[in-house]
């Protein structure tokens, strides 16, 4: 963690937890080829995060976080993620992040692509 991640108590500050989970998920898009902010020609909106904490982060420490995506609906899905302290394994915190695809162009919801899709499907 940087300093700009801390907080006057000397820990993670919450509001950097979600930049540093923000920037995640640009990592997590990339890693699978496509840019969060334009995955096969669409876009995508933050629909809901939801935080739970596990314990302190502190300055100097490297986080890992771990990011994959499920529960579809036609629109959407759900990112969950989990933050580790790397060294120790240690869980700082987990959550969702809720997208939405979204065509900028008409400025309407519009299906997942299913290429995205079709990465996250289990085959039975």
């Amino acid at each position: 963690m940087h300093q700009e991640h801390i907080n006057y108590r000397g820990h993670l500050d919450n509001a950097m937890l979600l930049a540093v989970v923000s920037e995640a998920r640009r990592r997590f898009f990339e890693s699978i080829g496509q840019s969060n902010l334009d995955s096969e020609g669409i876009g995508i909106v933050i629909a809901d995060a939801a935080v739970q904490y596990r314990s302190e982060a502190h300055i100097g420490q490297t986080m890992l976080v771990e990011m994959t995506a499920g529960d579809f609906t036609s629109k959407g899905c759900d990112l969950p993620w989990r933050m580790t302290e790397k060294s120790s394994g240690r869980e700082v915190a987990r959550g969702k992040t809720g997208i939405v695809f979204f065509d900028y162009a008409t400025r309407k919801a519009v299906l997942v692509p299913e290429n995205f899709r079709q990465r996250f499907v289990i085959c039975s």
